[in-house]
């Protein structure tokens, strides 16, 4: 009896302080998720009040939604280089502005300040830019690249979003890459420095396994962020010219709210969900083979 009233007393201790946020993420999370999928089944068009089951009638229709897979295609082609070029000029940042670098302080919080900028007055920001300041300076300086608005071209808007992408992420994953390389042990540096190891050799056979962990937080932090991108791609491009810059974000919500297609536009959404899933999961899964290895 008295063991059993031990055991209720916990569970009340833990019910006051974890109950608020089990609440919260109970009814702010799981449940419209477990709703949403509900509504992958049905005709609902976001408005009316009457609805009616259709069965996987919703699923086919985003297997027949050519333009759907051409805007994740575009999305998978945009997530890999912003991930690349993401971690690449983070983890060179931060290499650098960990070796006693006059004022690097200042540096790394000038890096970051991007990261702090909201995605829709980033993409306003970078279209004045691009419409105007570039053009201004391609013009007056007789630069042909620069001459017209890259926006307008169907083959270089592509690269306005990865640009701004990686200028808004670089110094969020640097931060996460510093403090990866603060932890790695100076007295293995200092002794591999007197066995002979060079600079590269060090780098190389002792920095970058040690720093596993970081590559995986933000590897997986960067395709997060590039499978979900909608606000930079709406303020920047509105998914223009001619649709070859639509994110498949963009393109899910056009189908569930623009065309009124909810229930579809629903569906591919569980879809995309599906699909990110998996690769962060595999992604995190062949990390962490690498990080054991290492």
């Amino acid at each position: 009896m008295i063991a059993e009233k031990g055991v209720w007393n916990r569970l009340r201790t833990r019910l006051l302080f974890t109950g608020p946020t089990l609440f919260a993420f109970i009814t702010v999370m799981i449940i419209p998720f477990l709703y949403g999928i509900y509504l992958t089944f049905t005709n609902w068009d976001g408005i009316s009040t009457t609805l009616s089951l259709v069965g996987i009638q919703n699923y086919l229709a985003v297997f027949r939604d050519i333009e759907f897979w051409k805007s994740f295609a575009l999305t998978l082609k945009y997530v890999f280089y912003t991930v690349v070029l993401i971690n690449v000029i983070a983890f060179m940042l931060a290499y650098v502005l960990t070796k006693g670098l006059k004022g690097q302080s200042i540096f790394r919080a000038g890096f970051f300040l991007p990261n702090l900028v909201g995605g829709i007055v980033l993409g306003f920001i970078w279209q004045f830019i691009f419409n105007n300041v570039l053009v201004y300076l391609g013009q007056h300086s007789d630069i042909q690249a620069l001459s017209t608005t890259w926006l307008a071209d169907p083959d270089k808007a592509f690269w306005t979003l990865v640009i701004v992408t990686v200028w808004q992420n670089a110094g969020y994953m640097m931060v996460i890459y510093i403090a990866g390389l603060t932890g790695v042990p100076n007295d293995i540096m200092e002794a591999a420095s007197i066995d002979g190891a060079n600079s590269w050799t060090r780098l190389r056979k002792m920095v970058l396994p040690l720093m596993v962990p970081s590559f995986i937080v933000c590897i997986f932090l960067s395709l997060q962020r590039g499978f979900m991108v909608y606000d930079v791609n709406l303020a920047l491009t509105k998914g223009g010219p001619f649709s070859s810059t639509q994110m498949v974000s963009m393109h899910v919500y056009e189908k569930a709210f623009l065309s009124r297609d909810y229930g579809v536009g629903q569906a591919e959404a569980f879809v995309l969900f599906l699909m990110v899933a998996l690769i962060t999961l595999l992604q995190v899964y062949f990390s962490k083979k690498l990080e054991v290895e290492a």
